[in-house]
């Protein structure tokens, strides 16, 4: 069975990656191992959170599974080394691994770019200092960002307690007529029982954070499926 080991910032959705199992049908194995610091959405605490030694101990933590492939499920905690040190972020976690590595910021460009997104909107719930730093990013890697909200909310553990209709509210108010889809960055945030609420409502795609994680994670083994109720990115295949 092939297998995307997850390494998740302490404990907030976490449960998006069982759930995504059963909507695959139990046909890949997503274990999610997980790595403590802070839950603060601040630049330095997110420094710390994303270093090499707390995510070389999640691939250890990882090892029993024998994953195929090893995601930094974090947005925040990796976009916040810019571009450059994201590259440096993720090369050193594969050589911890010793597989295919990746992070969620990279799998949000990978995603834009496998639908043909050429401008979005993005509806974040960090601080707008950390918010900004998604737009640079996304915008290395070739998307332009038409519309960004900041939610200012300090804690991941504050955003995994958002209702489900909180979230869709977020994503919808947020969306702009010139955006090609909406980008939602944190993956403390449930999203993937709405997904198809938020697509529907919206007409357009929408990119979520472990939705796009768990995606970059099959992507690096070779084995995307494509169930309706992980939207239109897992339908492009």
């Amino acid at each position: 069975m092939p297998t995307v080991g997850f390494i998740y910032p302490d404990h907030a959705a976490e449960d998006d990656y069982p759930f995504a199992e059963r909507l695959l049908g139990d046909r890949f194995a997503l274990p999610v191992a997980h790595i403590y610091g802070t839950d603060l959405h601040a630049v330095p605490e997110l420094l710390d959170l994303g270093s090499e030694h707390r995510l070389a101990e999640g691939a250890s933590l990882l090892a029993g599974h024998e994953p195929d492939a090893v995601v930094w499920a974090c947005t925040s905690g990796s976009f916040v080394y810019r571009w450059d040190g994201a590259h440096e972020q993720v090369a050193k976690l594969a050589a911890a691994a010793g597989k295919p590595a990746s992070s969620t910021s990279f799998a949000f460009v990978n995603a834009a770019k496998a639908l043909g997104l050429k401008r979005v909107s993005v509806a974040a719930s960090y601080p707008d200092d950390v918010a900004k730093l998604f737009v640079e990013f996304l915008g290395h890697g070739g998307i332009e960002v038409v519309s960004m909200s900041s939610e200012d909310i300090d804690t991941a553990a504050e955003v995994g307690r958002l209702s489900p209709e909180a979230v869709v509210d977020l994503a919808v108010s947020h969306d702009h007529p010139d955006a090609d889809a909406v980008l939602i960055p944190d993956t403390a945030m449930r999203t993937l029982g709405v997904l198809g609420t938020i697509e529907e409502r919206l007409g357009k795609p929408v990119l979520t954070a472990n939705q796009v994680t768990i995606w970059e994670g099959l992507r690096l083994v070779g084995a995307v499926p494509e169930p309706d109720e992980l939207g239109a990115l897992f339908r492009c295949h």
